[in-house]
């Protein structure tokens, strides 16, 4: 009894993982975050940014593809193998995969978009033209908004979420804080604008 459930919830856990395969590995390497300052500092708002933003959901939406794989060989086990360990590859797959394609319905989708992308590139062109916030305008990405370095007036009512880069706070807690909030921003500012 106690080895069906167990392997049930493995099955569960590798098929959750699979899907976060992508975001949580890949822009984590070296060469992909040497632009960057270290994890939480603020980041600045340029180019590398707004492509990061659009990496990160590319990798978002290369997860659906990789959550195929424990759908697949969830459906296999059931019907060959261990069957608790399958449903739990299947039953968690199958769910990861249709929340995650009926999420943009409800309007919750990946929490990096390219209308994100858009409103960061809006801040960048506003910060270089006549209608700046000060004489020397410096945008950057903090924690909870957008911000001017300079005056610390915000920019853009925005809070960030997970860019890629190796988290500060250790590689296990990191990775278990990026589980659970599938890389969505841990705070919400309601300030003015």
């Amino acid at each position: 009894m106690w080895f069906e459930v167990f392997s049930f919830f493995v099955g569960v856990f590798f098929s959750h993982a699979a899907f976060r395969i992508p975001f949580l590995l890949f822009p984590r390497m070296k060469s992909w975050n040497e632009q960057f300052t270290s994890h939480p500092e603020p980041v600045n708002v340029d180019g590398e940014l707004l492509l990061r933003v659009l990496h990160m959901r590319n990798f978002y939406y290369l997860g659906l593809f990789f959550t195929f794989i424990p759908l697949i060989f969830g459906w296999l086990t059931i019907q060959y193998g261990n069957a608790p360990l399958g449903f739990g590859l299947w039953l968690s797959s199958g769910w990861l995969l249709i929340s995650n394609i009926s999420s943009p319905l409800a309007g919750e989708g990946p929490p990096w978009t390219k209308t994100l992308a858009m409103k960061l590139q809006l801040v960048r062109n506003e910060a270089e033209s006549d209608k700046s916030c000060c004489q020397f305008p410096a945008p950057v990405w903090e924690v909870t908004a957008v911000r001017c370095a300079i005056c610390r007036k915000i920019l853009l009512n925005e809070p960030r979420p997970d860019l890629g880069r190796p988290r500060s706070d250790g590689k296990i807690k990191g990775l278990f804080l990026l589980i659970l909030s599938g890389g969505r921003p841990l705070v919400s500012l309601n300030e003015e604008e």
